[in-house]
């Protein structure tokens, strides 16, 4: 299976390489209140995941800055994906609220959660 493994990763990370999307161009005034509004938001992921891929070229796409943790190859980041979301599954979404962290799993429910509000913070700043 290693075998196998392996050079798909290389092949996910290539492709990612040459052809990730280009980054939305927003209005400075929108940008800012879309940095501030994604702030809270940290993305644990594996480099090489295809669904992490996935997340990340959405997020591209949207226009927006996220926090990205290694949940792979950083002991201290897949503890706390472990110890405070629950199970080690990337990608996952920490969303900082108030006082706690609520954990959004599934590549298409975070895509979806991005899309939603990206939405509700540009409409309303202009």
């Amino acid at each position: 299976m290693k075998f196998i493994r392996w050079p798909l990763a290389k092949i996910i990370l290539l492709v990612d390489f040459f052809f990730k999307p280009q980054t939305q161009k927003h209005p400075p005034k929108i940008q800012k209140k879309l940095d501030t509004a994604f702030l809270d938001y940290t993305l644990y992921e594996f480099k090489a995941c295809p669904f992490c891929v996935k997340v990340r070229w959405a997020a591209r796409r949207l226009g927006i800055n996220l926090k990205i943790k290694d949940a792979k190859n950083n002991l201290k980041d897949k503890e706390t994906l472990l110890k405070q979301g629950g199970k080690i599954q990337v990608p996952c979404l920490a969303i900082k609220e108030s006082d706690s962290i609520f954990w959004l799993y599934e590549s298409s429910d975070i895509i979806k959660h991005l899309q939603e509000k990206t939405k509700e913070e540009s409409s309303f700043s202009i």
